[in-house]
Order: C-alpha cells, then structure tokens, then sequence
C-alpha cells in the first residue's frame, strides 16, 4: 500500500486541516507514492521503537517529532538522531495530533476511560455534570490512569462539573467553565492562576491521559480492515 492511501483514510478518520497553526501533524518523514510494508503506532517515536522497527515501516503517532523548522542535522542531537535511523531503514513517519485530540482522544478518555457521560465538547474540553465527592473522583483517576499520586490545587469536597483536557491544557484555563479541570503538565503560575479563580485542577499528566491514543488508533484501522502492530513509547518520568 501506499503512503498516500493510508493518508487519505486518516483524512477522512481525522482531517488534518483540524489541527491548531502551531501544529505540525501530517506526514513528516516518507513521500506520499512510496509503498510501505508494516504499520506501527505510538504516543512518541523513540530510539528503541525505531531500533526494533522492521525496514519499510509506517510510524503513526500522536506526536509530531518536527515541530519547527530544522536549520542543522547533528545526529548526536534530537531529533536529528531518531531521523538518522529512519532514513537508514526507510521508515515513515504520519503525526496524528491536535487534529485527533479534538475528533477522538479527549472524548475518549474522558467517556471510554473515565466513565463520563459527555454533556458538551468545544474543541479540546469536554464537560459533564453530576455530583462527585473529592475523594470519589481522585480514586476514579488513580485506578483508570495508572497514577500512584496526584497533585491537586483548589480542592473542592462536592464537584458538581468536570472538563478535562488530555496532555497540556492549563492554557485554556479561562475557558474552562466547571468546577474542576483535568489536564496535565500544570505549571506553577497555572496553579496560581487556578487557585485565585477558585478552580479546581487536577494534574492527570501527559504521558497517562494521551497513551491511549494507540488503542483508539489501532480501533479506527481495525475498522478500515488495516492492521497495526502497537509500538508504545515508554513515560520518560519514573517515581522514586
């Protein structure tokens, strides 16, 4: 098959004209009449993943590895060291990224995952009501996110709405109509900010609520009759 098949389909899955200008998602490494052989998919590409990669492979990742305009290749350096590997074995590489969280990821984590039932979406924030007790909900996203510990600003005993916004939200914090806010990456003047607007946040992290980009993805091909083999990156933070 080739890469511009497979292309056209993720279009029609996710368009990538959806993702925000900052964005870099589309195909970032390969040429669109080249035919490709194996189909791997991960959150990130990383040494080890392209390493194990058999030669002809397709990478579809949530990530983009190129964000900005590269002016030097020094391949002792990132991510000039990762293109150096796949040049060599001819591997491809598609980012599939702000474009699916706003058509997939978000709602998936937080209805599929979770267990919400999603009142309203604008964008990247979905939103729920009920009522839920602190510890309720701090217990919910321990046990379904894998998380050992959680850090919290402004917490609130009775929540009455939740949003969330899978990998780094804090920036749409003034956006965020509900009593608490799930997202991750939050930074310490996003935290203060947060706490002088009485908003809850819960920091849910980055790796944790966006690795289930590849059991979506791996679904959406499934139903396209195309199998992926699961190539996942590991969390690069450990707790010690």
């Amino acid at each position: 098959m080739k890469i511009e098949e497979i292309y056209q389909k993720l279009n029609e899955i996710s368009p990538f004209e959806l993702q925000e200008r900052w964005d870099n998602s589309g195909l970032l490494v390969g040429e669109m009449n080249r035919e490709f052989e194996h189909i791997a998919l991960g959150l990130d590409l990383d040494r080890e993943s392209l390493q194990s990669a058999k030669e002809n492979t397709l990478f579809i990742v949530h990530h983009p590895l190129i964000f900005s305009g590269l002016k030097a290749l020094d391949f002792s350096k990132y991510p000039a060291n990762l293109l150096e590997i796949m040049v060599k074995k001819n591997l491809s590489l598609i980012a599939m990224h702000t474009n699916f969280d706003k058509t997939h990821l978000n709602s998936y984590v937080f209805e599929k995952v979770l267990g919400f039932k999603k009142a309203s979406q604008d964008d990247f924030i979905c939103k729920t009501t009920g009522t839920w007790s602190k510890d309720e909900l701090l217990k919910l996203l321990k046990e379904k996110l894998g998380l050992e510990v959680l850090k919290v600003v402004s917490p609130k005993q009775i929540i009455n709405s939740i949003a969330l916004t899978t990998g780094a939200g804090a920036s749409l914090i003034d956006e965020v109509n509900a009593d608490c806010f799930l997202t991750g990456d939050i930074k310490y003047h996003d935290a203060t900010k947060a706490m002088s607007q009485n908003l809850m946040l819960v920091d849910i992290g980055h790796y944790e609520s966006e690795k289930f980009f590849v059991e979506v993805m791996k679904r959406e091909l499934k139903n396209l009759g195309i199998l992926g083999i699961i190539s996942q990156s590991q969390n690069p933070f450990e707790i010690s």
